[in-house]
Parts: C-alpha cells; sequence; structure tokens
C-alpha cells in the first residue's frame, strides 16, 4: 500500500504518462475504441479497489492540492487558442448549426433528466456529461467540480461519455454518403469551396513550456485567492469561472501564438482523470446501466432537434453533423467527419471544436444549476 505523497505522485504519473504516451506513439486498436483518458481513470480506480492508494490524511492532502491548481492551469491554456475571429468565418448557416446543437443538447438533458426522474444529487453528473458533450473532457471535469460529483461518479459521466460518443461517431460517418438525399429533401445545397485547413500561430515557432507553467500556474493561485471572497457561488465554481475569464483574456493577447499550451494542457488532463480515478473504486458505478440509457436517449432527442432545425433553417446534412460532433466529440473526431465530406472542410469541424473549450464549461453549469432548480 502507497502511504507517501511522492510514491502517490510518482505512480499518478508513471499510469498518466504510460496510456497518453501509448496513444499518442503507437496505432494500438485499443484507443480507436476506448479513449486514453477512460483507460486511465479505469487503471487508477483499479489500483485504487486493489487498496494500493492508502486513504490517509497525506495522501488527501495531495490529491486537494493537485486537483485545485491543476485544474485552473488547465482551464487557462486549454482556452488560451480560442479565436473569436475565425467564428466569422463559418458564416450564417454554419453558425445556426453550431448553435442548434448546443441549444439541442442542452434541451436533451433537461428532458432525460426529468423523464429518468434521477434524484438532486445525481444532477451534477448530468452536468458533467453536458460540459463534455458541449465542449471535452476537461469542461466535464471543470463542471464536475463546480457541483462537487464524487470520483466515482465522474467515472460514470466518462463511461457514458465513451460509449454514446463512439456510436455517435459511428452513425455520422455511415451517415456520409446519405448527404445528397438528404439535402434534396431538406430543399438545400453545400458549398464551402473557399474553405482551406485552418491552423493556428500556436503551432509555430518554440516551445515555451516553463513560461507556460508558470503562467498557469500564478493564474491558479490568483484565481483561488480571488474565489475566496466571492459571494453566492462555491468557491470551486468561482474558481473555474474566474480561470475561464482569464483564459478568455489570454486569447485577446499575444499569448495565444506561444506554441505548447495544449500540449501542457493535455498532459494536465490525464493527470487529473488519474487523481480522480485513484480515489473512486468500481462500487460507486452500479447505476451505469441508467446512465448509459440516460445518454443514448439523449443523443436521439438531439437528433430529433437536429433534424427540425435543418429542415426550419434549411441546413445540410454536412452543417449538421459536423456541428454535432464538434460538440459531442471536440476536436478529437470533427475533422475526422468534416474529411470523409471533403478535406478542405476540416478547418470549419477545427473552429467549432475548439469554440467548444469555452461554451463547454458554462453549458455544463447551465444545465447543473436549472437541475437544481427543477430537482427541488
Amino acid at each position: 500500500m502507497i502511504e507517501n505523497s511522492l510514491f502517490y505522485l510518482f505512480s499518478i504519473g508513471i499510469v498518466a504518462f504510460g496510456f497518453s504516451t501509448l496513444a499518442s506513439k503507437t496505432s494500438l486498436r485499443i484507443f480507436k475504441i476506448v479513449p486514453a483518458v477512460v483507460l486511465i481513470y479505469m487503471s487508477t480506480m483499479l489500483l485504487a479497489s486493489l487498496g494500493l492508494f492508502s486513504q490517509n490524511e497525506a495522501l488527501s492532502a495531495t490529491y486537494t492540492t493537485a486537483k485545485s491548481n491543476l485544474l485552473p492551469a488547465m482551464l487557462f491554456l486549454m482556452l488560451l487558442n480560442v479565436d473569436f475571429r475565425l467564428f466569422k468565418k463559418l458564416g450564417r448557416k454554419l453558425s445556426i448549426a453550431y448553435f442548434c446543437a448546443i441549444g439541442s443538447l442542452f434541451i436533451s438533458f433537461i428532458i432525460v433528466f426529468i423523464l429518468f426522474n434521477f434524484s438532486a444529487d445525481e444532477r451534477g453528473t448530468f452536468a458533467a456529461l453536458a460540459g463534455s458533450w458541449m465542449g471535452g473532457t476537461a469542461n466535464m471535469l471543470a463542471v464536475g467540480a463546480a457541483f462537487n460529483v464524487s470520483e466515482a461518479q465522474m467515472g460514470t459521466a466518462l463511461v457514458v461519455d465513451s460509449v454514446d460518443y463512439a456510436l455517435w461517431v459511428m452513425l455520422l460517418l455511415a451517415l456520409v454518403p446519405l448527404a445528397p438525399w438528404f439535402n434534396k429533401k431538406m430543399q438545400t445545397s453545400a458549398s464551402y469551396e473557399h474553405f482551406t485547413e485552418i491552423g493556428c500561430a500556436c503551432n509555430l515557432g518554440p516551445k515555451r513550456y516553463y513560461f507556460l507553467l508558470i503562467l498557469s500556474f500564478v493564474v491558479a493561485l490568483v484565481s483561488q485567492v480571488i474565489a475566496e471572497f466571492l459571494p453566492l457561488l462555491s468557491a470551486t465554481t468561482w474558481l473555474v469561472f474566474i480561470a475561464t475569464v482569464f483564459g478568455i483574456i489570454g486569447s485577446f493577447t499575444s499569448l495565444k501564438n506561444i506554441n505548447g499550451s495544449q500540449e501542457i494542457a493535455s498532459s494536465m488532463l490525464y493527470i487529473l482523470i488519474a487523481f480522480i480515478g485513484s480515489r473512486a473504486d468500481f462500487t460507486g458505478m452500479h447505476d451505469i446501466g441508467s446512465y448509459l440509457g440516460a445518454g443514448t436517449l439523449i443523443l436521439l432527442l438531439h437528433a430529433l432537434l437536429m433534424l427540425l432545425s435543418a429542415k426550419v433553417f434549411k441546413l445540410d446534412l454536412f452543417s449538421i453533423g459536423v456541428a454535432s460532433l464538434a460538440n459531442i466529440g471536440g476536436v478529437a473526431s470533427a475533422p475526422i467527419l468534416a474529411a470523409a465530406y471533403n478535406r478542405s472542410l476540416v478547418g470549419i469541424a477545427v473552429i467549432m471544436a475548439i469554440f467548444g473549450y469555452l461554451i463547454g464549461t458554462f453549458g455544463g453549469l447551465g444545465v447543473g444549476y436549472l437541475l437544481q432548480v427543477i430537482a427541488q
């Protein structure tokens, strides 16, 4: 049993580094089916269930300190590359599709929560999953922390995210050949030849890891100090909000052009997932079946609402499909779907997915607070 903080940190780092390296450096089929974040979580949760990690005060303090510092630092770095000017390039039709995807997901989460009669204690899990499906895993962690979601429930959200997301990707890819028929039925057409693949200056120049690390932890410290003095919401909710605001402000400065922020943010994400898994166990995931069913129904309602949006606003299949996957799948999968239509359309998917980093946190918080009112 590990009782020392140093060995605890070392084991967390080994698991996070091992799976992230295998996912990025190898072509193992398992990573095409199960995301690295889920494998990291499951591995540390298995180790915790086997009693490897002590529940003593030293390890608990290490976990709390790491989580409260890494979370705001990760949010700040993740948002540095959001360029609001790029969103104007999408045009009217694509912008409508994107916001319809967000709105339909928001509505679907509320409806399914009511239909399944989930309790007030479970709203945080729904909110965390909403954060992921409107943004990404980092948004899930931010929303989960804001609502004090348990480590086991976060694992449930991760599993639902992974399973239902995989099914959704397969469905959207399978629908690509039907685009001409769909567009004809909706009396619309798709013409995006003027788009090219979009890169960003953040991928150019030397990587400044040390500077970005120091800056992100300064932001984390300042965010924690400010959050302690703000009323109405919990300190963790304010922490998430303040770090997000700092990231948005940074995106309007030359900081967005510094190379390396996304690599550090991804590393922090993997480490946070490993930490959360180390404080959970399999006994807390007994209700995974009902959550998987709820997640599937959310996607079905989302699909129906997107079809209705396509009919009302005369949107083509590419627009609603990529807008949907940019929310639910993010940068990892939306470009793949876009490329299945035409490689020149990848930039559209990238723009939409990057904006999810910003909207996902606020969308998840919105779902959570509305569910709090409904569950009372």
